[in-house]
């Protein structure tokens, strides 16, 4: 069977075309593009390489299955993006008519938030499979969780569980997801390179300085993936960021834990691609907070995914 599934990102989108054998999943086809302030803009790229793809493999549009993951909040039932605090733009966006209407699907397309999504698709084919109760963090753009409880994903009344980014981690802070110090703030694409900023300011002002900027002018221009680099080349200022971002991300993982009781909580983007330099600190806080006989029977790691996380998620979006 063929499906079709778009992931909604704050920095990218993407389309994907894929074979689902209920085994596997195969990659058929993939466009990615920068994520616009405008969604029909983005999202007409998409839709007209998906209609070219839909051609070329005569797929019969009537029996098109199509999913959408995207970052929340959603309402799902309607398939309305509601307002994503990284999608500025998308606020009340009808994503589901949209597609729908413009590639003329019979069945409409269902929405997802992103972390239920890849939530799914890790418990389905990468590092959750087996597994009854866990939790998924997409530690991306932002930072949202999916969770699976007794085999089941757990939505809440209104559609908003899993949004943990939301929850102050303190006082003060990078700013994210509408307040200062939220765990999104220390724990997420953007929360890092704000902190970055936040501290480098700190330490300019006090003529101590840092080593991954000189000025406020590059300061201003750094980026995650600098930091990362430069952690890996063995700077220390860089390593740092890593470590108090590691150290809320623990704190955060301690209140999930003690609440949810997770068998795993699996964790992409940054944490996937940077967890050797958030790691000691994060289990550090993590052990010191959490319940004992929770934390014993709790894994945290890396996404297995990887990289195709977010195709894997847009997929199974189609299919639950």
């Amino acid at each position: 069977m063929k499906v079709l599934g778009f992931d909604i990102g704050g920095t990218k989108c993407a389309c994907v075309l894929a074979e689902f054998d209920k085994e596997d999943i195969s990659f058929l086809y993939r466009k990615e593009v920068k994520t616009l302030p405008e969604p029909q803009t983005t999202l007409q790229s998409l839709i007209s390489e998906a209609m070219i793809w839909i051609e070329k493999e005569q797929i019969d549009v009537n029996t098109l299955k199509t999913g959408i993951s995207c970052g929340g909040p959603l309402d799902e039932d309607s398939g309305l993006i509601i307002n994503p605090p990284n999608l500025r733009g998308w606020e009340n966006f009808p994503i589901c008519d949209f597609i729908q209407d413009k590639i003329s699907l019979k069945i409409k397309p269902k929405l997802k938030n992103d972390a239920n999504a890849c939530c799914l698709a890790e418990w389905r084919f990468g590092a959750g499979v087996g597994c009854h109760n866990m939790i998924f963090l997409t530690f991306g753009t932002g930072l949202g969780a999916g969770l699976l409880l007794n085999g089941n994903i757990y939505n809440g009344t209104t559609g908003t569980a899993g949004e943990v980014g939301h929850i102050r981690m303190s006082e003060t802070g990078p700013y994210a997801y509408g307040k200062y110090g939220s765990m999104e703030g220390f724990c997420s694409g953007a929360g890092i390179r704000n902190l970055a900023i936040e501290i480098g300011k700190q330490q300019i002002a006090s003529g101590k300085g840092v080593s991954y900027a000189k000025d406020e002018k590059e300061l201003n221009e750094i980026t995650t993936q600098k930091l990362a680099q430069l952690a890996e080349e063995g700077d220390e200022d860089a390593k740092m960021i890593f470590r108090i971002s590691g150290e809320y991300f623990g704190k955060g993982l301690a209140i999930l834990v003690d609440i949810i009781n997770p068998q795993v909580i699996v964790a992409g983007g940054v944490y996937a691609r940077c967890h050797k330099f958030i790691d000691d600190s994060m289990w550090e806080h993590l052990k010191r907070e959490a319940l004992p006989m929770a934390i014993a029977k709790c894994k945290v790691v890396p996404s297995k995914l990887g990289e195709k996380i977010g195709d894997y998620g847009a997929v199974i979006s189609a299919l639950y």
